[in-house]
């Protein structure tokens, strides 16, 4: 749990802070590979860990991640 004072993200902020979909973010929360913590139902994370756990990524990591987000389905225009 981060310190006192500490700045802390909503999935929705750590989304648009990372550049990834939510849909990531759950994903690697599953998979037990990102820092967070739960407040009642609702995940929570510390900008400080987010940080530190970018760090510890090998290069190209989120990219990857990225990669394999749900893309927008095809709409047909007429």
């Amino acid at each position: 749990m981060p310190s006192s004072g500490a700045k802390v993200l909503t999935v929705s902020e750590l989304s648009e802070y990372l550049h990834v979909h939510r849909t990531t973010i759950y994903r690697l929360l599953k998979k037990g590979q990102l820092p967070g913590f739960r407040v009642g139902s609702d995940w929570r994370f510390s900008v400080e860990a987010i940080d530190e756990w970018r760090l510890q990524q090998p290069v190209g990591h989120l990219e990857e991640l990225k990669a394999k987000e749900p893309k927008a389905p095809y709409v047909r225009s007429r």
